[in-house]
């Protein structure tokens, strides 16, 4: 009778929820993010400076990256440069959200291999649709 209820004999269908790593030093906007992206089902993680980005990757093993261009204490153009010299690291989708308007500041992020880019301040909704087109992307 318990494996009619559970209808064994269908294969199970492991759901895993999707790691995003965060890196954005506003705290407004950090909170912001993260907590949206949460309610969205997704487990996040958020850096507010990239002195930790690396070691967190290692640990944290995200799906994809959201980085801000403008931190504290390194540019974010250098952590998108150095990610894509890590084969382990280089194959995690980036999407950049910076307030760096400039046609020239986007060209910039997608040479040195970010997905995507936002101008802040984004829609959440449009960021949530192109997270769910990077996953939907990857994983063809």
């Amino acid at each position: 009778m318990t494996a009619q209820l559970l209808n064994i004999d269908q294969p199970l269908r492991s759901h895993k929820v999707k790691r995003i790593l965060l890196v954005e030093d506003h705290y407004l906007n950090r909170i912001l993010m993260s907590d949206y992206l949460t309610y969205c089902g997704y487990d996040v993680q958020s850096l507010s400076e990239g002195s930790a980005f690396f070691s967190t990757i290692e640990k944290f093993e995200p799906d994809l990256m959201l980085l801000d261009l403008k931190l504290p204490d390194i540019d974010g153009y250098s952590l998108l440069k150095q990610v894509q010299q890590k084969p382990d690291f280089s194959k995690i989708p980036i999407i950049v959200v910076s307030a760096f308007a400039f046609k020239a500041d986007q060209e910039r992020a997608l040479s040195l291999g970010a997905r995507r880019y936002f101008v802040k301040p984004l829609k959440l909704k449009d960021l949530i649709l192109t997270i769910e087109e990077e996953f939907t992307f990857c994983h063809r």
